[in-house]
Order: C-alpha cells, then structure tokens, then sequence
C-alpha cells in the first residue's frame, strides 16, 4: 500500500503530540492499522520514519504486542478472555461457542472477512466476568448462547451495543480511536455501574480506608 500524503499529515499530527517522536509510535501503528486492516511492512516503514526509529525496531514494537495484526482482521475483531477469573465462571465456553459459530480458532478471521477470533488472557473487567469485547467495546457478563447471539446480530447488519461504551462500530474506527482518542464517544454508555462500585459502597458504610502513603502493614 502506498502511503498518501494525507496518512503522512496524521502520522506528523501525531508526532506533534509528544514531546519525542518516538513516543508516537504506538498510535501511528493503530493509526496504519485503521487504514489497512492490519499492520503492513509499508505501514511499519511509514510509522519507523516519523518516530525517528529504525524499521526493525518499529517491528519489534509492531510484533510484541498482540493488539497489532499482520494479516487484515476484517469488519470485527472478537476477543474472549479465558484468564482466571472468566475461566473459572465461563470463558471457555464462552470461546469454544464462538470457535464453533465461526469456524475458526484462535487469531484466525472468517473466511469471509467479517470476524477475527481471539482468546485473550486478561480483558481487565473481572467484575463482569466472563468478558468478551467486540472491537475493543465490552460485553460483560456473557453466556455462549449471548456471546453467540451478538455475532449473529452483527452479521446481520443490526446495531449492537457494548455494555459500557458505544454502539460497535468495526474494528478500523476502534482503531483510529485508538491513535486519535478525540472521537466525541467518551460519554455513551454507563463506563462504571453499581456492580464495579460495591466495594467501594462497602467501605464507605462501614468507615473504612486505605492507609496513608508510608504507612502500610
């Protein structure tokens, strides 16, 4: 893919963020991926020379973290945690429906392009667990028929919303949100509801709080 000079502009823009060009190299690759599906060696070129890196770094970068994809993920990307918490109360289940409705194991898209299909060790909601997120937005609290029925209502063409966030939208507008966060979106939803707030509740009745920097044990 060639990299227009409209791409260049928002990978500068991104650049001026940060006080080191190379501080902008993790949005200018969620940047690239928004545009191309997926994380390409042009891509990794374009993004190691505004950050002022080498290509193999930009790559090493590109390659260590699972949230960049080498092969294009397609309209959604489907991630299941199956980490402690979401495995005990049903992440594997939750995956294995999945696995099943898709045909696909895991980081594996459909045939067809719509879904990728990942297993993830921690989605950071243990709250609601187990968590499944689609394009990055949460789905708490799933079952496998519940996880299994937002697919089918994606793939046909209905609006689906996250449990704390905003309608799904596919993967490349999550992604250009995650190198240009500025989307308008940070109020839809409920982000923290009575169920993450209990034990702060708790405390609060029962008078309780943490010690004072220094003065632990």
């Amino acid at each position: 893919m060639t990299i227009s000079e409209g791409t260049r502009d928002q990978l500068q823009e991104l650049v001026a963020r940060y006080p080191r060009p190379r501080s902008a190299l993790m949005p200018m690759l969620h940047l690239m991926q928004s545009l191309e599906d997926e994380v390409t060696p042009e891509g990794i070129s374009a993004c190691a020379e505004m950050a002022g890196v080498s290509p193999a770094e930009a790559t090493a970068v590109a390659s260590f973290y699972t949230m960049y994809k080498r092969r294009p993920v397609g309209k959604h990307h489907i991630g299941v945690c199956v980490n402690t918490l979401c495995g005990l109360l049903g992440g594997d289940a939750v995956y294995e429906a999945l696995s099943e409705r898709l045909g696909v194991g895991h980081d594996q898209p459909t045939s067809d392009g719509d879904f990728w299909l990942e297993r993830i060790e921690c989605q950071a909601a243990c709250t609601h667990a187990p968590v499944m997120t689609v394009d990055w937005e949460y789905m708490d609290d799933v079952t496998p028929s519940s996880a299994v029925d937002v697919i089918d209502r994606l793939q046909r063409g209905e609006t689906v919303h996250s449990t704390r966030g905003p309608v799904i939208r596919g993967f490349r507008a999550t992604e250009h949100t995650l190198a240009f966060p500025e989307d308008g979106l940070a109020a839809e939803g409920t982000p923290v509801d009575d169920k993450m707030l209990a034990g702060l509740r708790i405390a609060k009745e029962r008078g309780m709080s943490a010690p004072a920097a220094g003065q632990e044990g």
